[in-house]
């Protein structure tokens, strides 16, 4: 694709998500829905303007990077360590209770093949972060007790997400699944978790004594925006979400950050504050583009609307989506609300099921109805979530 035409799309992007957006939020709508809709509209499934492709793809990439890099360096790590077995649990049951119940559902109801329900029930594991963030910060909740719950479950549910879907992949190529592979990139990933936040801090260190050498806080954007790359790569080469690099390193350059053996390392106040003031505007410009790019892959024309099997399976799988990731909420402590309130921010698939969609259609997996199908079950969560959030928070 040439490059002014890549220009062309970025400015009808940003300016028709701005302009929605802001308009949703006016009326009391979630923005985050405006700027799906605009990516549906813009994309296949209405007017057809902007086809995805890999330019448009990485900035939404960055986008959602910076934006849970923001939501980890706005976070109150006490109150994670707090939450932190609840969102275990949560998490754990967000996960498998939606795979389990898709796969029974799938298998012995609908009657589909072994692999094929495996599939179907892997779309339904993991939570789209960026979206579930995205609603509770245009909320105002993020702050809150259930809000860190879902931030800790919705980032281990992302993990999940990523091992399910390496193990199917395996077993969809070579029908078979390697354990000890598994094992090891369960092993990195938490080595990774636990490390990443004292390297970060060492780093955060060595950056802080460089802009004082050079005499200037202009040092430090570009030098973090590298160091919050830098953890990205590092996260997808030990096989997790390039979105868990970022968010530890978040945490790390957090003012709330404190580890007993790295509170000499803590980040001093000028360069919390150059960081949040030279960052912010760069999520504020890229995060639409990632919303706008979940519907832009969305492909409502490819759903058969009059077919009475898509809606079968369609209603079937909708439900079981649905109350596989409402119920994790009632595992744990709380009133009926917050439970409601973690359940539903647990709901939106988003990009990840669509990723599951696309490698079971490559597999040959699923026919056309099945893949419509998935592609229905991510559009109804991932919109449902924002709506029923917006009712439930209200005071």
């Amino acid at each position: 694709m040439e490059m002014h035409y890549v220009l062309l799309y970025l400015a009808i992007i940003l300016f028709s998500a701005r302009i929605i957006g802001d308009t949703f939020g006016k009326l009391g709508v979630p923005p985050v829905l405006g700027e799906i809709l605009v990516g549906i509209l813009l994309g296949k499934s209405a007017l057809g303007l902007i086809e995805p492709n890999q330019i448009i793809k990485v900035l939404a990439e960055l986008g959602v990077i910076l934006l849970l890099f923001q939501v980890g360096l706005e976070a109150d790590i006490h109150q994670l360590r707090k939450v932190g077995i609840h969102a275990i649990i949560v998490a754990t049951v967000g996960a498998s209770a939606p795979m389990i119940l898709g796969f029974l559902f799938s298998f012995y109801v609908l009657d589909l093949p072994f692999l094929t329900s495996l599939f179907i029930g892997g779309a339904l594991t993991a939570t789209s972060i960026g979206i579930t963030v995205r609603v509770l910060e245009d909320l105002g909740k993020m702050k809150e007790r259930f809000a860190q719950i879902v931030l800790g479950a919705a980032v281990l549910d992302d993990i999940f997400g990523v091992i399910v879907l390496a193990g199917l992949y395996e077993l969809s190529k070579e029908g078979m699944v390697h354990v000890d592979a598994l094992l090891l990139l369960i092993l990195y990933i938490a080595s990774f978790f636990i490390l990443s936040p004292i390297l970060a801090q060492i780093l955060a260190r060595i950056i802080q004594i460089l802009s004082r050498k050079l005499g200037t806080m202009d040092f430090v954007p570009p030098a973090v925006l590298s160091m919050v790359f830098f953890f990205a790569f590092l996260a997808h080469e030990v096989g997790s979400p390039e979105i868990l690099g970022a968010f530890t390193a978040g945490l790390a350059l957090s003012r709330r950050f404190g580890l007993p053996f790295a509170l000499f390392l803590k980040t001093d106040e000028r360069m919390a504050e150059k960081i949040e003031y030279s960052i912010l505007p760069l999520v504020w410009v890229l995060t639409p583009i990632f919303f706008v790019y979940v519907g832009l892959q969305l492909n409502l024309k490819a759903i058969d609307f009059s077919s009475p099997k898509f809606w079968t399976l369609a209603f079937v799988l909708s439900l079981v989506a649905i109350f596989g990731k409402v119920i994790s909420g009632f595992f744990i402590p709380g009133t009926t609300k917050e439970k409601l309130l973690i359940g539903f921010s647990m709901l939106p698939r988003g990009e990840v099921g669509l990723i599951f969609a696309e490698f079971g259609r490559q597999a040959k997996l699923f026919d056309d109805t099945l893949y419509a199908v998935i592609i229905f079950v991510v559009a109804v969560t991932t919109l449902i979530s924002p709506i029923v959030l917006k009712i439930l928070a209200k005071d």
